[in-house]
């Protein structure tokens, strides 16, 4: 599809038997560079469609819905990262973003990986 071009669809009202042409949905199709895609089964992150479920690692403790979500790190202090909403409508980036969740640091660690570095097991 050129872009700029709409895709419409025609909607047929059934009355009885007869199918009567109804009303003509004209939109703008979604793109993503210079494909066209379906927004209620993907998104389009970074000039690539992914599906709307797909998630990426933010940090090394944490994932993310990309579709959904922007990984932030912050760049004050320890090293650390950020999930923040996507605000549909506008070109969302880290430091406007409302805060999701904040990934934790350090990975939770169990009594045998402790004794494993201390070679008791």
């Amino acid at each position: 599809f050129p872009v700029g071009v709409p895709v419409c669809i025609t909607i047929f009202f059934l009355q009885g038997s007869k199918a009567v042409a109804g009303l003509w949905l004209c939109q703008p199709a979604p793109r993503c560079g210079d494909q066209v895609y379906d927004p209620l089964q993907h998104c389009c992150s970074d000039d690539t469609i992914l599906p709307l479920n797909r998630t990426r690692q933010c940090g090394p403790n944490c994932t993310f819905w990309p579709c959904l979500e922007l990984c932030c790190p912050e760049s004050f202090g320890p090293k650390r990262f950020v999930v923040k909403l996507k605000v549909l409508g506008t070109q969302s980036q880290c430091p406007s973003s409302p805060i999701s969740r904040i990934c934790p640091s350090m990975l939770p660690i169990s009594l045998t990986d402790v004794l494993r570095k201390t070679r008791r097991i």
